[in-house]
């Protein structure tokens, strides 16, 4: 089965900015990848767009709605375009970082029972590091995490829900449980975890993938009167996820990560190679 990228565009010039060129660094180049603007991006954000097309590697469209849908009738219409296709969903604020998308593919590889793969993040609520449910800052060293992460044990544990900093969906999952309920819910945030909780009902799983990271500047979301829609609907969840948030069962798992971090020596070559590309420790893009 195909795989695409879908970035759906926010208003924020600089995040946009800065997400295209960590995609740039940290995506195989030839990665399908459709930026689709529901008519938020304002002209500087279109020109820094319209630059980016031009010189990036990898197989990128851009469309523009000239009317708004709204953030959950968008990403419903694109995941519907994309009929048959895993997709990866960026938030627009994301900073993905080195290897990100090759581990989230392994990882759907890996286990035909997962129909969402989530990375952690500084800003992932339940899959949050260093510190669980908060905005923890962007990682400085991009490479030395890339580094750590490459030495986690595949654990594959199952969440609460998918989130919404990056998640990457089962194509055939999504079509089994029928994709975005657009109208309950406005955001992306509510629809994304009533399409977890329907797939996890159908026997799928929703997972961390323990090796790939996407940092955010701030967490999801949810539009007003969405949390109502969701706890009349599925009344356990909110429970779980306060219970998930205060027994922290992943903590032995982001205290490995850190060790990992920072017992992380690159050998001078990939660190070369690495800022060759503009990665450097505590550049600003990331």
């Amino acid at each position: 089965m195909g795989m695409i990228v879908l970035l759906p565009l926010g208003v924020d010039d600089d995040a946009l900015d800065r997400c295209l060129a960590a995609l740039d660094q940290t995506t195989p180049a030839g990665t399908s990848i459709w930026l689709a603007d529901d008519a938020q991006a304002g002209p500087r954000a279109q020109a820094v767009v319209e630059h980016w097309l031009e010189h990036t590697a990898l197989q990128a469209e851009y469309t523009r709605r000239a009317r708004s849908l709204g953030e959950a009738a968008h990403l419903d219409e694109m995941l519907r375009a994309c009929d048959g296709l895993d997709v990866a969903v960026l938030a627009a604020d994301s900073v993905p970082m080195p290897g990100w998308l090759q581990q989230l593919q392994a990882c759907l590889a890996r286990d035909a029972s997962i129909a969402t793969a989530t990375p952690w993040s500084n800003a992932g609520e339940a899959v949050a590091w260093p510190r669980v449910g908060e905005v923890n800052p962007l990682p400085s060293d991009p490479v030395r995490l890339a580094q750590a992460l490459s030495g986690m044990p595949l654990l594959q544990p199952e969440l609460p829900s998918a989130v919404t900093h990056a998640v990457l969906i089962r194509g055939s999952a999504r079509r089994r449980a029928g994709g975005l309920d657009i109208h309950s819910y406005n955001s992306w945030y509510a629809a994304l975890v009533d399409l977890s909780l329907r797939m996890s009902g159908l026997g799928w799983r929703n997972v961390l993938c323990d090796n790939a990271f996407v940092g955010r500047q701030e967490e999801g979301r949810l539009a007003e009167g969405d949390m109502d829609v969701l706890a009349n609907r599925w009344p356990s969840w909110t429970a779980r996820l306060a219970g998930f948030l205060m027994d922290d069962p992943l903590r032995a798992h982001r205290e490995h990560l850190q060790a990992l971090c920072e017992q992380a020596i690159m050998p001078q070559a990939q660190r070369d190679l690495f800022d060759a590309c503009g990665f450097l420790p505590g550049a600003e893009q990331v």
